[in-house]
C-alpha cells in the first residue's frame, strides 16, 4: 500500500486499458487514481469502466480514486464539401452561420458566442492552432478573416479563441447529463473543462455539493487572471496544457504551470500537471529523454499528481508508460534538492488549532526522527493540512470514511486507509500502532506522531497531538 513515493500517478482509462486485468496491472504498477474521460464512450462503457475499477480496489485491498473528466464545451467549424480544404496564406476565409458544407473560401461556425466575444484584429485557431486567421471584420452572423498560418482543415476540426473571455455556460447540456450519471455512480473527483471565470467553478460546485471533489482545468489564459480566486472555490485545480500550448505561446506554458502549482500549494489545493508527459510512449515502449526530464520538473515543482492521458487510455504500452512515471517521480524525490525545493514554497496556515498541530507534527517528526505521521480525519481536512506541510516524514491517514480516502488518494504524500473511528484515546494509540505495523510504516521501537480530534468522530476538531512508540503490537 505504502508507495514509496508522494507524488501521485493518475492514469487516463480507455481502449487499451478498461479491462478490470489491465486496470489492476496499472495500479500495481503505480497508478493511484483512475481518469474516465467522458469525451469518449457511452454511459454504459463508463459505467463497466467504474466497475472493474472498484473490483480491483475490493480485490487489492488498495485505496483508489476516480476522476470523471467532464467534456465541456467544445467549439468546433462545421463540415467541408469533399470533407477537407487546404487553406493558403493570405487568402480570406469566411466563417457563417449557414450550415451548407464549407468550401476553401468559407465554413460554417455554429457558434454565436464567438462572434459576440471576438473583434477585429484578433485571431482564430483552428484544429489545435495548426490553421490561424485573423480577424478583418466581424458582424453577428459573419466573421470574415485573412488566414496567416495555412494548411489542410478537415471536417469538425476545433476552434480556440485566444485572449477572450467567451460568454459560454461552464456546463454544457451533454456535461449536465454526464454529471448526473457520475455522481449516482459515486466518482470521487468531477473536472471541469475550459473554466475561464470563478463563476464557472460555482456552478459546478452547486449542482455537485458535497457528492464529489471538484476540480478546475485550467487550460483557457482567461482563467489565469483570475487564478487565486478559482483556485480558492476549487478543491483542487490541473495544469491541462494541452489547449493551454494552443492559445497561449508555447514558450509561456512552462512559467504558467510554475505558477499555478506556486499558488495552489501556498493555498493547500492539490495540483495536477497533465497533457503529453510521456507522449510519444503512445507507440513507444520507452519515453523520449526530454519527457523523462519535463515529467521530473513537474515532480521537482511539488505538483501532487501527474497524469496521463493517451498514453495510458489508446496506447500500446499503458502499463510501461504508468511505471516509467513511476520511477521518475520515486528517483526525482531521493534527490535532496527535491526536499530543499519543496520548502522553498512557504504555505500560509490559519491561526486555527488544526493548522498550528499539523505544522508541529512536521517539526516534532523531524526532532524526534519519527517512522510516521499518522493523521486521523473525517472530512479529509486535516490531512490536507499535513500534506501542505511536506513533511519528509511518511503520512498515513486513518479514515471512517471510504469517499474521504478516495478523494485524498490524489493527495501529495497521503497513505489513506478506511478503517473504523477511534473509542477512546487509548484506542487511538493502538490502532495507529497496529495499522503502522500491518503496513510497514514501523517496527517495535519507533516512535509515531498521532494526530486526532476529541471527540472522536467530529470532523474538523483535531485538536490532540500524541507521541507514541511501537512496543508488543502485532499484525492484525
Amino acid at each position: 500500500m505504502h508507495r514509496q513515493r508522494c507524488t501521485r500517478i493518475i492514469a487516463t482509462l480507455g481502449p487499451s486499458s478498461s479491462d478490470a486485468a489491465t486496470i489492476k496491472k496499472l495500479s500495481d504498477a503505480g497508478a493511484d487514481v483512475f481518469r474516465l474521460n467522458m469525451s469518449h464512450g457511452s454511459h454504459s462503457s463508463i459505467g463497466q469502466i467504474y466497475a472493474a475499477i472498484r473490483e480491483v480496489e475490493n480485490a487489492t485491498g488498495r485505496t483508489i480514486g476516480i476522476l470523471a473528466d467532464l467534456q465541456g464545451p467544445k467549439l468546433r467549424v462545421g463540415k467541408f464539401d469533399g470533407d477537407k480544404v487546404t487553406l493558403a496564406r493570405g487568402q480570406g476565409f469566411v466563417l457563417d452561420m449557414d450550415d451548407t458544407p464549407g468550401d476553401r473560401n468559407r465554413v460554417c461556425l455554429p457558434h454565436p458566442e464567438i462572434y459576440q466575444a471576438v473583434e477585429k484584429g484578433t485571431d482564430l485557431l483552428l484544429d489545435d492552432g495548426k490553421i490561424r486567421l485573423e480577424i478583418i471584420e466581424v458582424s453577428d452572423d459573419k466573421i470574415t478573416t485573412r488566414v496567416t498560418v495555412g494548411g489542410v482543415i478537415s471536417n469538425r476540426k476545433g476552434v480556440n479563441v485566444p485572449n477572450a473571455i467567451l460568454p459560454l455556460a461552464a456546463l454544457t447540456e451533454k456535461d449536465k447529463k454526464d454529471l448526473d450519471f457520475v455522481l449516482d455512480l459515486g466518482v470521487d473527483w468531477v473536472g471541469l473543462s475550459f473554466v475561464q471565470r470563478p463563476e464557472d467553478v460555482q456552478e459546478a460546485r452547486d449542482i455537485i455539493g458535497d457528492s464529489a471533489a471538484v476540480m478546475a482545468k485550467l487550460e483557457k489564459p482567461a482563467a489565469l487572471y483570475a487564478l487565486d480566486e478559482i483556485i480558492a472555490l476549487s478543491d483542487a485545480v490541473m495544469v491541462a496544457r494541452g489547449d493551454m500550448g494552443v492559445e497561449l505561446p508555447m514558450e509561456e506554458v512552462p512559467a504558467q504551470q510554475k505558477k499555478i502549482i506556486r499558488h495552489a500549494r501556498r493555498a493547500g489545493k492539490p495540483v495536477v500537471v497533465a497533457t503529453q508527459m510521456l507522449e510519444s510512449m503512445i507507440t513507444s515502449p520507452v519515453p523520449t529523454r526530454a519527457e523523462v526530464s519535463d515529467v521530473a520538473n513537474a515532480v521537482f515543482d511539488g505538483t501532487d499528481a501527474i497524469m496521463l492521458s493517451a498514453e495510458s487510455a489508446a496506447g500500446d504500452y499503458p502499463v510501461e508508460a504508468v511505471s516509467y512515471m513511476d520511477r521518475i517521480a520515486r528517483r526525482v524525490e531521493q534527490e535532496p534538492s527535491y526536499r530543499k525545493a519543496q520548502s522553498k514554497v512557504e504555505s500560509h496556515p490559519e491561526p486555527t488549532t488544526a493548522d498550528a498541530l499539523s505544522a508541529a507534527a512536521k517539526q516534532v517528526a523531524k526532532t524526534l526522527d519519527a517512522a510516521v505521521i499518522v493523521t486521523y480525519t473525517s472530512s479529509g481536512s486535516t490531512a490536507l493540512r499535513a500534506a501542505r506541510e511536506r513533511p519528509r516524514t511518511p503520512l498515513l491517514v486513518l479514515t471512517p470514511n471510504q469517499n474521504t480516502a478516495r478523494r485524498l488518494s490524489l493527495v501529495w504524500g497521503l497513505n489513506c486507509v478506511h478503517t473504523k473511528d477511534a473509542t477512546n484515546f487509548q484506542d487511538m494509540i493502538d490502532k495507529a500502532c497496529q495499522i503502522c505495523i500491518k503496513y510497514k510504516f514501523a517496527v517495535k521501537n519507533d516512535r509515531i506522531i498521532i494526530t486526532a480530534g476529541m471527540p472522536f468522530g467530529s470532523p474538523g476538531k483535531t485538536n490532540v497531538l500524541r507521541i507514541a512508540r511501537i512496543k508488543n503490537y502485532h499484525k492484525e
